[in-house]
């Protein structure tokens, strides 16, 4: 009896020794097949070793309150130092000029939006529930949706990506790796496999863009634009890229799309995922895909399974392949200075001329960059727009909203303008060496190549979307004459803190519309003047009348 006892004592040790062993070797599995996000990898022109991992709601982190109010619930990645580099007493763009005239040391990001902690790569299983590399398997399981998304990763999503390599971020955590962002690698830019295909007679970028309606459903492409004959491969080339998101499918108030810049180098195989694309959005909304203005990574920005890009529209890039860091790299700093001033609301986000297309375009001309402009819509609608339209909607806002968008710059205006001028700026006249400033020079001596990029749309339960209007014509052409029929993605808005305002702050640019309600006050009072002037005539005139009878 004591032996069977002592036997039966010692299977169930044995059992539960095998359960530990295996639950550890699980672990471990686990643990080997995913990496920390800083750990080796790049961000941009960064290294990961250059950053600290924090949760957003740290203590005593080396970044501005105002910076690190906005990602309290969020994973971020926070410079070791120059986490504070920008002058506070300066407007952003006159802080960009005055450090580009007297350089110091480069700026680094306020902070980098990473999203989740660790990273990964593999191929998705058949059934999309298991990632899978040549010694293990991880099992797969996708960040669940936001309640204000309205659509989400499915079936056709997983069908999309079963059988590739993806890179993929999020939380490993009980023997199995929770995915927030997915991108794909055969997206990879290998020179030799890109055709060289210059634009032909007659065609142009935005024949590029608009083809097949933009092209959301369309298989990935690249093609050369321009290459200098001694450039053989990509690897280790540091670049500056541009990025236009399309016309999302499901809402009428996005169809001019989205501009984004992108700064990095690309990798042994031609990778680009770990770009690091500078995306300003508006921080008085919360975004119902959860999206926050930010530098973060390209799969990220694009692929993150909520806020992504390529999750809801097409996406085009123009990627201009350095030999130096050195343009880009200004770029970035100066940038980085930009994107402080926005953290503390030194500027609003103005979707008529100051968004994503206008902040990115302007600190690029703050850098000597002359990207050509091509002025106002049209003026004069803009001022007779701004009377009609206050009491056609009975709305003095619907009035200083049409002065604001007629009136405004069009490549700070349309992305889809901004995108094109800038890559026409490239070929016509940067690539042939006819540069004016230091910066443009420095570009034109770097530009090895410039290669475009079509993205397309990743399948969900989202509408396709489709390329992004250049024009106000354009769009309303595209969108219901009824505004009450417009699909509308409905937000709620983000009050920031009157404690985290710095009254010392130079004040934000007068809004162009009450220029041109000025103008209409002074012209109503002429007109009462006048009126008054003519009634006191004809009172007169009766008076005397009145006196010979």
């Amino acid at each position: 009896m004591k032996n069977k006892n002592k036997n039966k004592k010692k299977n169930t040790f044995a059992a539960a020794i095998s359960i530990l062993l295996a639950v550890n070797g699980l672990t471990s599995q686990a643990e080997s097949f995913f990496d920390y996000a800083l750990n080796n990898h790049a961000l941009g022109l960064y290294s990961g070793n250059q950053f600290q991992l924090n949760h957003g709601a740290c203590q005593n982190c080396p970044i501005t309150p105002q910076a690190l109010w906005y990602f309290e619930q969020e994973t971020i990645a926070i410079p070791f130092s120059n986490a504070k580099s920008f002058d506070p007493s300066l407007s952003a763009q006159n802080d960009v000029k005055q450090w580009y005239r007297t350089p110091t040391n480069p700026s680094m990001p306020p902070l980098i939006w990473l999203g989740s902690p660790h990273i990964t790569s593999g191929k998705l299983s058949q059934n999309g529930k298991w990632l899978e590399n040549a010694n293990s398997k991880i099992q797969l399981t996708i960040t669940p949706k936001i309640e204000s998304n309205l659509s989400y990763y499915n079936v056709n999503s997983e069908q999309h990506f079963a059988g590739r390599n993806i890179v993929v971020r999020g939380t490993s955590q009980d023997a199995q790796f929770t995915a927030r962002s997915m991108w794909p690698l055969d997206y990879n830019l290998n020179l030799q496999q890109i055709p060289y295909q210059p634009l032909a007679s007659q065609e142009t970028i935005a024949d590029l863009i608009r083809a097949q309606n933009g092209g959301a459903d369309k298989p990935f492409a690249a093609r050369v634009l321009y290459k200098k004959p001694e450039l053989v491969s990509l690897e280790n080339k540091p670049v500056l890229g541009f990025v236009l998101n399309g016309a999302q499918g499901d809402d009428d108030e996005a169809h001019g799309g989205h501009f984004a810049v992108a700064t990095g180098r690309f990798g042994a195989n031609g990778e680009w995922h770990d770009w690091l694309v500078n995306n300003f959005y508006n921080l008085g909304a919360v975004s119902e895909k959860g999206i926050i203005a930010a530098s973060l990574p390209m799969d990220s920005y694009q692929g993150d399974l909520n806020s992504g890009q390529s999750w809801y529209r097409p996406s085009y890039m123009l990627v201009a392949v350095l030999k130096d860091e050195r343009s880009a790299a200004t770029y970035q700093s100066a940038i980085n200075r930009v994107m402080q001033h926005f953290y503390r609301q030194d500027f609003s986000y103005r979707h008529a001329g100051v968004n994503c297309a206008g902040i990115n375009v302007e600190t690029l001309r703050s850098l000597d960059w002359n990207i050509p402009k091509h002025g106002a819509t049209n003026l004069s609608k803009a001022f007779v727009a701004l009377p009609y339209k206050a009491i056609s909607d009975m709305s003095l806002e619907s009035g200083l909203k049409a002065y604001d968008y007629l009136s405004a710059e069009q490549t700070n205006l349309y992305p889809f303008v901004t995108f094109e001028t800038i890559g026409n700026d490239l070929l016509t006249r940067i690539a042939k060496g006819q540069a004016n400033s230091a910066f443009e020079k420095q570009l034109a001596d770097d530009l090895e190549a410039i290669i475009y990029v079509h993205i397309p749309q990743f399948p969900s339960s989202r509408a396709m979307g489709q390329a992004p209007v250049a024009s106000l014509d354009e769009y309303m052409a595209r969108t219901p004459a009824d505004m009450a029929e417009w699909k509308i993605i409905p937000v709620g808005a983000r009050q920031f803190p009157e404690a985290l305002k710095d009254k010392n702050a130079p004040a934000d640019a007068i809004r162009p519309a009450y220029y041109g309600l000025a103008a209409w006050l002074v012209i109503l009072i002429l007109m009462l003047f006048g009126l008054r002037k003519i009634l006191q005539k004809l009172y007169k005139k009766n008076y005397d009348e009145s006196q010979t009878i």
